[in-house]
Parts: structure tokens; C-alpha cells; sequence
């Protein structure tokens, strides 16, 4: 099944630079992302690339950059699908991934200067339509990279066939029914994210902090080369990760095993000195769960909290 990225090709600001890059990028179909003083990095093992980076950044967010650039290189594959963004509200071009990522310093010439830096790669076959969407608030995170779900991709475009090859890796429930996500759930489920995000020293009371709060690096969707972690946070009074994951209208299985694989990939790769790891569920009231109840019961580490939605018209006086 084809997955669908959203991608910055450069800082939407100078304009001038974004509109030099983009333009470039749309006439040699290609997109690319910085970090160019590691040099090639497109054979490096996980943990040589690890290694490079906390070299080269000494001062940088480690985890986000090798993420970002591991997902560029191993999980983007011909096939997928790439949003170029210019900016959080202006989706500039969609088009399908046809070569694989590959270092090709100063293939793009206005990205081959001191401060502008690019040299690794995608060949991606743009599409026409849509070009220049502009939206009226915010839909794109600010990483460089993230991955989207195909729902929220068919949104974002509004073309209900597209992509077309995702009836491909259909999971079934026990009961045989398609383990899918429940697209209105989802959509909900990405303002409550959107809210969680904007809000969450609100929601959380100081408890919990978003891990990596900054332009550079920031919790929400935390790439791992397992996937997107939907809010990755710290607990400071027990010196915890925390993994938060929205259900998004999943069935409670796929939810406990995804969670779970993502706390132990950050007990792994993210823990130092004693830290541990906690999981956090977050479901919509309306939905009590009995099998994710039962799964839980079995963990000490893995809490589920539950919101509302209040929605009310009232007649004109």
C-alpha cells in the first residue's frame, strides 16, 4: 500500500528563495531536504547515522533529525505519494515518488549555498492539479517531514479516488470486518490533536511537557523508523517518556500493539539515566471499549483518558 507524505522543500520564508527552489523543483520533478554536512548517508546503518548526527549537531535535537532523514531514505518508497508544503496552510503540489531518496549535492543550484543547503533527494512526478491550495488555518505540522494518514491525504486534496492503489494490505477484525479507521472519527480526531498540541500545557496542568517544543524539534508526530508517534511528551516529576496516541476510530488491538512497539522504540533510542516509558490513550467518551479495557488490564505503564464534544445550536430571540 502506497503511503502519503507531506514535505518542506525549503523554508516558506525569504519568499523569494521558496518561490526560486519550488520552481526549480517543479520543472526537474524533485524534492529535497538539508542536513547536508553529513555528507551521503543513503547506506548508513541506523546507528552510524546516529552517531554522525550528534557529531555534526552537537547543539541540535539528535532524535528528530536522524528520524527525519531515515524516513527519507528507507521508508519513502516509489509508489508513495508527497504533499510539497509551502509553509503550514499552502499546499504548493502533490505528485508520486518514482526514485528513491539519493545525495546529489548542488543538483538543485539555489539550494547549494552555505546557508541553503540541500543534497539529499526525491524524484517525484508533480501533478497539475491541485497546485497553490491555500487553506484557511493551519493543516501541516511544522516538521520537515511527516507522514499522513490516506485519509487525511484524500482531505487535504478532496479527490475521494486518489491514491489509488491503497485496497492493497486490508487487516480484517476477528469478527472479519475491515479494521480501518473510521474517516469522520479521524477527522475529528485531527482537530482534537491540533487542540491537545496548541493547548497542552492547559490540558496537562504542567504535568506533562511536549518533548522537544521548538521550530526545530517538536513532539507531535515524532517520526521513528516504525512510524509517527501522534504526541510524543516528557513527565518531569518521574523522569518519564510518554507516548500519546489518539484512537482514531481503530479497533482496540492495532491501537495497544502500536503503542506498545512506540514505547519500546523510545525506551531503546530515546532513554538515558533511568528514564522510563508510559503510554497514554486518548478515546472519545462515547466510545467505551471493552477489549482495550481488557488489554490494559495486563500493563501498569499505559493509561486511557476520555474526551466530549459539546455542540449546540440555539433558536434565534
Amino acid at each position: 500500500m502506497p503511503r502519503c507524505w507531506v514535505i518542506a522543500p525549503v523554508g516558506s520564508k525569504p519568499s523569494e528563495l521558496f518561490d526560486k527552489v519550488w520552481q526549480f523543483d517543479v520543472a526537474n520533478n524533485l524534492i529535497s531536504i538539508g542536513w547536508s554536512e553529513l555528507g551521503d548517508i543513503s547506506m548508513m546503518s541506523w546507528e552510524t547515522l546516529s552517531d554522525a548526527v550528534a557529531v555534526a549537531y552537537p547543539n541540535n535535537a539528535k532524535g528528530h533529525i536522524v528520524n527525519t532523514l531515515w524516513a527519507f531514505y528507507h521508508d519513502i518508497v516509489p509508489g508513495d505519494f508527497v504533499i510539497a508544503r509551502r509553509g503550514r496552510k499552502i499546499l504548493a503540489a502533490v505528485g508520486k515518488v518514482v526514485r528513491s531518496g539519493f545525495y546529489a549535492p548542488g543538483r538543485n543550484p539555489f539550494l547549494a549555498s552555505p546557508d541553503y543547503s540541500h543534497s539529499n533527494f526525491l524524484e517525484v512526478e508533480w501533478q497539475q492539479q491541485p497546485r497553490d491550495k491555500v487553506f484557511p488555518s493551519i493543516v501541516f505540522p511544522m516538521q520537515t517531514l511527516t507522514k499522513v494518514e490516506e485519509v487525511q491525504y484524500r482531505k487535504l486534496l478532496e479527490a475521494p479516488g486518489a491514491p489509488s492503489e491503497t485496497s492493497e494490505g486490508t487487516e480484517t477484525s476477528e469478527e472479519g470486518a475491515e479494521a480501518s479507521e473510521d474517516p469522520n472519527a479521524f477527522a475529528l480526531e485531527k482537530h482534537l490533536e491540533d487542540f491537545i498540541v496548541e493547548n497542552f500545557d492547559t490540558i496537562f496542568k504542567g504535568k506533562l511537557k511536549m518533548y522537544g517544543n521548538t521550530e526545530v524539534a517538536n513532539g507531535r508526530q515524532y517520526a521513528t523508523e516504525i512510524g509517527l508517534i501522534d504526541i510524543l511528551a516528557v513527565e518531569p516529576k518521574s523522569n518519564s517518556f510518554v507516548v500519546i496516541e489518539l484512537k482514531k476510530g481503530r479497533p482496540s488491538d492495532p491501537v495497544v500493539g502500536q503503542i506498545l512497539r512506540y514505547m519500546g522504540w523510545v525506551k531503546q533510542n530515546l532513554c538515558k539515566d533511568g528514564q522510563t516509558v508510559k503510554g497514554l490513550v486518548i478515546c472519545p467518551e462515547h466510545e467505551p471499549d471493552t477489549k482495550l479495557s481488557y488489554a490494559l488490564e495486563m500493563t501498569n505503564n499505559i493509561n486511557v483518558r476520555y474526551y466530549s464534544v459539546s455542540f449546540k445550536l440555539s433558536e434565534a430571540s
